[in-house]
């Protein structure tokens, strides 16, 4: 399953090109193109839809950069609260600069910032004094006033007119953000009005990639964009517009059907003409659906990453970070589908392995950490605590010695090596937890190569790992949890506190 493709990328990156292009063509001037989803590193997508590029969307946008400006938006409330982005474990904040920097590097230079919804927040103010002190063109947009039933006084002066108007050059302007609710449909739609007001043509059309419109409400990707989106309680329906307009059943999501009839009139006050659009539908431009070349292989990925979101969700909810409720309707997702936990293949392994190692009185302070690997070949890998290092460390090390074929008896770490950078850790840093988490075991593995050959050998294998299922029994600590990331391992846990500490946890 970890090798087989269901998506040609190719085929999908020339055809979404030729979509956004015929659009250009359609709109007779400027074209505003908000980007759902993540611009970068899109791994949900590369998950349900294996072939899938995490940046597929710069490969794109790259191929279009000619004739492409684009603007970033950022909602001042997420910075305020500290939002995080869960595959970076950054806040969006940070995850604004880091796309900046990235975007550089593929050589798309970002034209300039907005927060939106700004009310001189104290950490958002921070932030755009930051940007602007590094030469960074930040605007500011007020919450739209009269929005969303007052048409006449959003599509006004006191409405989209208050927003200062942001200067861009190109026939197509990218609107992205760090996640949903960053402002990018209004951006766009003041940007609209202040263009039309000074007689350029201008129109409105959005990138999407999930829901798939022409695969069926039960179809897993599309399921799975539910499970991804539980907490913001976002829906699969039939587009009921697009049926009544073209007698064709298409999917789409809740929020977009809801704010369609909206959107469609603020596009017709601001353009003084009837919508070209009949449907939320016909707005997107969508063609991931005709990507697909294997669609077992997809619908088997998708129904991985659902039980993949439980896990997820679960954790959140004990943390405090989501309700209850966001749990049970993946539940009641995973129940349509006769989806289990266990169909996840770590699970069971992992669970396995606390037990046995509980009936034998081999945890620290009673806890009983335990993880398990599925490797590229189908071979299943644990790992366990101990007093010298983490469950996801011993896992990984495990995991490479599988791989490079070393016996086990040989180690990659001598028991002096662990011995000592726990004695540094509790007597010269006066820590807590000695034990070396992923991230601290890695630093040694690295270390350990110019003395060691099996290390060297290891390190190289390490490489293999990219794409791997893990499941912990226990939920990471914040260097398990990195060491993971940064390795491309796709992690699960239980939702179990790894220590009785309150402050540790």
């Amino acid at each position: 399953m970890l090798d087989k493709i269901g998506f040609d990328n190719e085929k999908y990156l020339n055809e979404q090109t030729r979509a956004i292009l015929e659009r250009v063509k359609d709109s007779n001037g400027k074209l505003y193109l908000e980007f759902g989803g993540k611009i970068l590193f899109d791994y949900h997508a590369s998950r349900v839809l294996p072939g899938f590029n995490p940046n597929a969307k710069i490969q794109l946008i790259q191929q279009l950069k000619d004739k492409s400006d684009v603007i970033l938006c950022i909602y001042a409330g997420d910075i305020e609260r500290n939002k995080i982005r869960a595959d970076f474990g950054i806040t969006y904040d940070s995850d604004a600069l880091k796309t900046i920097d990235d975007l550089s590097e593929w050589g798309i230079k970002v034209c300039a910032i907005v927060i939106t919804r700004f009310e001189n927040q104290p950490s958002a103010t921070a932030f755009k004094n930051k940007l602007e002190r590094r030469n960074i063109r930040v605007y500011t947009h007020k919450f739209t006033k009269g929005y969303p039933t007052d048409i006449d006084i959003i599509v006004s002066e006191e409405g989209y007119g208050a927003n200062e108007y942001i200067e861009t050059k190109k026939p197509i302007v990218i609107v992205t953000g760090p996640g949903p609710g960053s402002g990018k449909l209004a951006t766009c739609l003041s940007q609209l009005y202040h263009e039309h007001k000074q007689g350029i043509n201008s129109n409105y059309a959005k990138f999407e990639t999930f829901p798939i419109w022409n695969l069926s409400l039960s179809h897993q990707v599309n399921v799975a964009y539910e499970a991804a989106t539980a907490d913001l309680k976002d829906i699969v329906l039939i587009d009921h517009f697009h049926l009544e307009a073209y007698n064709k059943k298409v999917v789409n999501y809740n929020r977009d059907i809801e704010a369609f009839p909206i959107l469609k009139r603020i596009l017709e006050k601001i353009t003084n003409a009837p919508s070209i659009y009949k449907s939320p539908t016909d707005m997107g431009v969508n063609r991931a659906g005709f990507s697909i070349v294997n669609d077992e292989v997809v619908r088997e990925a998708a129904s991985q990453e659902i039980i993949r979101r439980y896990f997820r969700y679960a954790c959140e909810y004990i943390m405090g970070l989501t309700e209850k409720d966001t749990v049970q309707k993946i539940e009641l997702l995973m129940k349509n589908l006769n989806l289990k936990v266990e169909d996840r293949k770590v699970v069971l392994p992992a669970r396995q392995a606390a037990v046995e190692a509980q009936k034998k009185g081999m945890g620290k302070e009673g806890i009983f950490c335990r993880a398990a690997i599925e490797l590229k070949n189908g071979i299943i890998v644990t790992g366990k605590n101990s007093s010298l290092m983490h469950a996801a460390s011993s896992l990984i090390l495990n995991a490479v010695k599988q791989l490079a074929e070393i016996p086990d008896q040989i180690d990659l770490l001598p028991l002096s090596t662990l011995e000592s950078l726990s004695h540094f850790k509790k007597n010269i840093l006066k820590g807590k937890m000695v034990s070396l988490d992923l991230e601290e075991t890695l630093i040694a593995l690295s270390i350990s190569v110019a003395i060691n050959p099996a290390a060297q050998i290891s390190v190289e294998k390490l490489m293999d790992l990219i794409g791997c299922e893990v499941h912990l029994t226990h939920m990471p600590t914040a260097g398990d949890a990195a060491g993971l990331r940064k390795l491309g391992i796709n992690l699960t846990s239980d939702p179990i506190f790894p220590s009785k500490d309150l402050f540790i946890n």
